[in-house]
């Protein structure tokens, strides 16, 4: 989906840009922002939203550096990011809303719900999908499925059966986009709306999450960041329009006070019910009895020996994570239109760490 560099002579470049910081809370630079500032002029991160919160309120919302480097508009704590793979927990939570509806179980074959599926998929759970087991090709690596073609789902469906199952569903752990397309389509068939109305209708709209939304290029969203890459030179410049159709594996936009206010909803079952939220946080079992860290649109790990829960999101010219250490109540929720994969997550956590100090 896109090319993962890092660039140790970024301080150099981009010190000029990014020395200065930006709306943040606080009248004095603490260590988070010194920590932050510092990160910006040895990475290529034009700009950067920040939200770190303790239970229930938000201690820390800043913004710093670019939204648009060409206008020269700052981030602030309303700049809306794309937030890459962030949106997988979306689509898991849309999937456990209609098992709680009692529309689907998540062990349910996909082949209920997705026409044209072959016959090589039959043994397909949504549990499959929602894991990474089901053995799927990854499509984010393949050619053809560009947002400019607009795939529609038999398309999708038709091109994705050409390929043979990479291992047995259930047998192995990796890490497939292809899925959570097709779960966003399980939505749809199920649901009767579309993938964007749904979570709207039952996730968005009952949290106030008036910033998020899929990322359709010629929609006007308000605060929207643009997006960057750099270029052979070290430069910045704006990214390939022609991205990776990521719908429901990755298309949604968001900011870092909306991302606090669903943070804030895990902590109680005003969206998903208690038992919903344990699936989702337990880790997947594999055929052979062994246990990986991801449940369904989470990664459940520690990190410096603190219990650790959390998703990054990468797409062309965007890195973006939110991490929760669950024993401390913290959460530390970080939005970038940087292109440097994973970014956001390794300065999420240090951060984190930084915090439970």
């Amino acid at each position: 989906m896109h090319s993962h560099r890092q660039h140790p002579r970024a301080a150099t470049i981009f010190g000029v840009i990014l020395v200065a910081l930006s709306f943040a809370t606080c009248a004095a630079a603490d260590a988070v922002d010194d920590y932050l500032r510092d990160a910006m002029q040895h990475h290529p991160i034009p700009g950067a939203a920040l939200a770190i919160v303790r239970g229930t309120n938000i201690v820390k919302n800043a913004g710093y550096g670019m939204a648009n480097l060409e206008n020269h508009t700052p981030v602030t704590t309303d700049t809306a990011f794309e937030i890459g793979s962030m949106t997988k927990q979306f689509t898991a939570a849309g999937i456990l809303l209609l098992a709680q509806d009692r529309k689907l179980s998540v062990d349910d074959r996909i082949s209920t719900f997705l026409k044209g599926t072959p016959t090589n998929w039959y043994w397909i759970t949504l549990r499959h999908l929602m894991t990474h087991t089901s053995g799927l090709k990854n499509y984010t690596g393949l050619d053809g499925f560009e947002l400019t073609r607009h795939l529609t789902q038999a398309q999708f469906i038709s091109k994705m059966a050409a390929y043979p199952l990479d291992f047995k569903p259930g047998d192995k752990w990796a890490y497939c986009n292809t899925s959570y397309n097709l779960l966003g389509w399980v939505i749809e068939n199920v649901s009767g709306k579309s993938y964007a109305e749904f979570l709207q209708e039952r996730i968005f709209a009952p949290l106030h999450m008036t910033n998020t939304a899929l990322r359709a290029p010629g929609v006007v969203l308000p605060g929207r960041a643009s997006g960057y890459e750099t270029n052979r030179a070290g430069q910045f410049v704006n990214r390939d329009p022609d991205v990776t159709d990521v719908f429901s594996a990755g298309a949604l936009v968001s900011t870092v006070g909306d991302l606090a206010k669903w943070n804030a909803a895990l902590d109680t079952n005003l969206i998903l019910s208690s038992e919903s939220l344990r699936q989702m946080w337990t880790p997947v079992r594999l055929n052979d009895g062994t246990r990986h860290p991801y449940g369904f649109g989470w990664f459940l790990s520690s990190y410096q020996g603190h219990a650790n829960v959390g998703h990054s999101g990468s797409t062309d010219g965007f890195s973006a994570s939110l991490q929760r250490f669950p024993e401390a109540g913290l959460t530390v929720i970080l939005l970038s239109n940087s292109d440097e994969f994973d970014i956001a997550t390794k300065l999420a956590k240090e951060i984190g760490i930084m915090e439970l100090k």
